[in-house]
């Protein structure tokens, strides 16, 4: 078999076989394909797509290209959670401890944030003392003992999608389906997921820019899961503001806090309730998704979701009195509110824009390398549609130096006010499994 051939076979819109993509994927991750014989490759993959066939081949042989974790010491049904990024996106931080507080285990993998989204693992490791590096053996044991846990990834998990990510983004070949799809699933499936709820976000934040695009690949994953066993479903939802009021991580923990002690931000609430019922459902919990929703919500109300989340701070070795305390948490030295230049009613907050200035602040990173400032963000005190006059405030910029100043111009110009009332948009836009 030879790499030229397969090249050959996509170029002219051809299948490839299993047989071919697993040579393709063995012999780059090993380094016996060059850069530039694999570039070709995605290149015609980009150009002329892919069969739901070949994408699942391509999606196993990624996943089997590293480790991948055996959770089935657990003994139950593991339903993996996974966004495809957006700002000001805790929800990871509320669901996973609320649905584990009704008995659905929750092993999770999360990554670091990278450009304008943040990263679970970053808020995590805002609490002083959280440790998202343990061995896989106390990541387990904590799962049975407690019922979660949550880190960041330390398994080799399909180097093959780390080391074509990088090729596709240095050769303007990120925005394909096929390539995402199994980019997303193949992390989902070596990490040891049975069941898989996505959050396929949509908008100016998210990396689906409109609900076509998005349904495309929640279809494609969709399809990824059922030829892998791997039951899955797809939730849409709207990434063109911010999710929440707080962007940058302490900031978002403090929100994810107080929401588990039920200070709920409506959209934030809108999106865990769908994706819990939807987790409850798929791990046997129950079938009716509304009556799954009065539970999540009964579980905020009494406590015992936040409860779960201090167990898994104090299992992972965090300092509780910190979530106990919000105040203890990181500080910026300055907080600067952004006042409403008239009378109006909020039209636009631009997500992207505002995680970029989060990202300014050094609440983001551009390369993996970069260290964040946990303590910096943004937190908005208004929403979309919400009616302002003159001088209220419309957020608070929270920074450490003199990126303040670029930052209070550029925010006061992406904060767009309307003299009419706004249509208030969906949050959650469509479900698809």
């Amino acid at each position: 078999m030879r790499i030229i051939d397969i090249i050959e076979k996509k170029r002219e819109k051809q299948e490839l076989s299993k047989q071919e993509i697993e040579y393709f994927i063995t012999q780059y991750t090993n380094g016996n394909i060059k850069d530039y014989q694999a570039a070709a490759l995605v290149m015609a993959i980009f150009l002329n797509g892919m069969t739901n066939q070949e994408t699942t081949d391509l999606t196993l042989a990624m996943a089997q290209s590293g480790e991948i974790l055996d959770l089935s010491t657990l003994k139950e049904t593991i339903v993996d959670k996974h966004s495809t990024g957006g700002v000001g996106d805790k929800v990871s931080l509320v669901l996973l401890p609320l649905v584990s507080s009704l008995g659905v285990p929750v092993a999770k993998m999360s990554g670091r944030g990278l450009g304008f989204t943040g990263g679970t693992v970053d808020k995590l490791e805002s609490i002083p003392g959280y440790q998202t590096t343990i061995e896989m053996n106390e990541f387990v044991k904590n799962v049975e003992e407690i019922g979660i846990s949550m880190i960041s990834q330390t398994l080799n998990l399909a180097p093959a999608d780390k080391k074509l990510y990088a090729l596709r983004d240095s050769i303007s070949c990120v925005e394909s389906i096929p390539l995402i799809a199994s980019s997303i699933m193949s992390k989902k499936i070596a990490s040891g997921a049975q069941k898989i709820v996505l959050d396929v976000t949509v908008g100016n934040g998210a990396f689906m820019k409109n609900r076509e695009e998005a349904r495309k690949l929640a279809n494609t994953m969709i399809e990824i899961g059922k030829l892998a066993k791997r039951e899955t479903v797809c939730i849409l939802t709207n990434m063109d503001e911010p999710l929440g009021y707080a962007i940058g991580n302490a900031l978002e923990v403090i929100e994810a806090v107080r929401f588990l002690k039920n200070d709920m931000p409506e959209d934030l609430k809108q999106v865990v309730l769908e994706l819990g019922s939807y987790m409850m459902q798929l791990a046997g919990k129950g079938n009716d998704l509304e009556e799954n929703k009065v539970k999540l919500l009964e579980n905020i109300k009494n406590g015992e979701a936040y409860k779960k989340f201090i167990e898994l701070v104090q299992k992972q070795g965090g300092d509780i009195t910190y979530i106990e305390n919000l105040d203890k948490l990181p500080k910026a030295k300055q907080i600067e509110p952004i006042y409403s230049p008239k009378d109006g009613y909020i039209q636009e907050m631009n997500s992207k824009e505002i995680g970029k200035l989060a990202g300014i602040l050094g609440a983001g990173r551009e390369q993996k390398e970069d260290v964040i400032d946990v303590s910096v963000g943004i937190v908005l005190a208004k929403k979309v549609t919400d009616k302002v006059k003159k001088n209220d405030i419309l957020a608070y910029i929270h920074a450490n130096d003199e990126k303040l100043v670029e930052v209070k111009k550029r925010l006061e110009k992406i904060i767009k006010i309307s003299e009419k009332p706004v249509e208030k948009e969906k949050v959650v836009l469509e479900v698809i499994r």
